[in-house]
């Protein structure tokens, strides 16, 4: 049964760091795409980054270039968001999903999720 677990998050103040790690079984896990997507407070669940199976592409949203890295480590399972020089803004539940083969990057298009972790960005 595929499972994908968030990890991580936590409180931080504004320009701190997280960095958040989601660990995936029951699934050839090199064969799927991963993304990270959040949800804010009020506000409708968005796409944060993507990373195919090898890694090799990756896709950010606009609002996080710059600031957060995407990155997966396939012996392990897992795939990491390292969140750096946060903002009240990236306060949300993140959430990580998982979808076979091509790589894409729309919500719509992640068939399995995680419960989700909350960052909270506050002094």
């Amino acid at each position: 049964q595929l499972q994908l677990v968030e990890s991580g998050g936590g409180l931080v103040q504004p320009g701190g760091s997280l960095r958040l790690s989601c660990a995936a079984s029951g699934f050839t896990f090199d064969y799927y795409t991963i993304g990270w997507f959040r949800r804010a407070p009020g506000k409708e669940r968005e796409r944060v980054s993507c990373i195919s199976g090898s890694g090799d592409r990756i896709v950010d949203a606009d609002s996080v270039k710059g600031r957060f890295t995407i990155s997966r480590d396939n012996a392990k399972n897992t795939v990491y968001l390292q969140m750096n020089s946060l903002k009240p803004e990236d306060t949300a539940v993140y959430y990580c999903a998982a979808v076979f083969s091509t790589f894409r990057c729309s919500e719509a298009a992640f068939n399995s999720w995680g419960r989700g972790t909350q960052v909270t960005v506050s002094s």
